[in-house]
């Protein structure tokens, strides 16, 4: 299968670390049929190590399905790519983070300073793999590294089968705004399809990264957190023209508690009621007394106890 069929749906999760697992991913999929799902970004070296079944978990229908990668060893990431290849549609080589212990080990968006390693991994993993090839990165490492163009034409020429970047620098982080007129730029010197990512929080700005980036379609990442259902929205829109409202305060406190529920069934009880705490702040947006339950659920270590104080305070609104 080509990368154009794996994303035909136009929008896709953007791989999150720590963020897009197995369960994230499931409860995305319940509300779209096709969009390109990613995995968290999994660490070449840390693979090498130890086979982590949770990383490598997923459903039959979670196809189309990305698995992202992390390193700056060519060979030790095609060694990777060959073995998720079992497991994925397509494989991204992550070179965008811009996470201080990522770069410092110069993967990550480290890689867009040396673009002749970056060239040489997607040669060496592409020949390794029979799936298409993906790589996400940003506009440059600062902004006197605008490199993101030559960077692009670079990986298609290696044989990179589809871009993803995020309209940042790396010493931005995640802070300012997502600039979407200039992926245009890129979009204009590559023949392989271009998804922008960045900001994109809703049908509308979904609709107006398209309109000002001239991509083939859209990544999204935060926005996805506490809505799990915005892929599916967007999908339904770009290809449908069909609007479907945000998902109401008491969607989304149920979909909190099936979140929940999933991650205690993957990771056990403790782990997995500790691991969700990330997503609290998200799925509270916007809810009366968030605050409050917040600091009270944040305390609770047992599945029973997190829904009975949720509950509670869901009576008194």
């Amino acid at each position: 299968m080509q990368a154009k069929d794996l994303i035909s749906a136009r929008v896709s999760l953007a791989p999150m670390a720590g963020i897009t697992d197995y369960v994230l991913r499931s409860l995305v999929r319940e509300h779209s049929k096709s969009a390109l799902l990613t995995t968290e970004m999994i660490s070449s070296e840390a693979l090498t190590q130890v086979k982590d079944v949770v990383i490598t978990k997923r459903d039959n229908n979670h196809s189309p399905i990305s698995y992202q990668l992390s390193g700056h060893k060519p060979q030790m990431l095609a060694n990777c790519a060959n073995y998720l290849q079992k497991y994925a549609d397509m494989i991204d080589i992550n070179m965008g983070c811009p996470v201080n212990k990522v770069v410092k080990g110069t993967d990550g968006c480290a890689l867009m300073r040396n673009p002749d390693l970056a060239q040489e991994i997607v040669k060496t993993v592409k020949s390794n793999i029979t799936i298409p090839l993906s790589v996400k990165f940003r506009l440059g490492y600062t902004f006197d590294e605008l490199n993101f163009v030559e960077f692009g034409e670079k990986m298609q020429e290696a044989g990179a089968d589809f871009i993803t970047i995020h309209g940042r620098t790396r010493s931005q982080m995640y802070g300012g705004n997502a600039n979407w007129k200039l992926i245009s730029e890129l979009k204009k010197n590559v023949d392989i399809p271009v998804f922008a990512n960045g900001d994109i929080v809703s049908i509308e700005t979904a609709e107006k990264c398209l309109e000002e980036s001239q991509a083939d379609g859209i990544a999204v990442g935060r926005g996805a957190l506490g809505d799990v259902t915005l892929i599916g929205r967007i999908e339904q829109y770009l290809n449908k023209g069909i609007y479907l409202p945000p998902p109401s305060l008491e969607q989304k406190i149920e979909t909190l508690k099936q979140h929940l529920k999933k991650e205690v069934e993957l990771r056990g009880e403790d782990v997995g009621v500790k691991f969700c705490r990330k997503f609290y702040p998200y799925y509270l947006n916007g809810f009366p007394g968030a605050s409050r339950l917040r600091g009270e659920i944040v305390l609770i270590n047992n599945l029973k106890d997190v829904f009975q104080t949720i509950d509670k305070a869901v009576c008194r609104n």
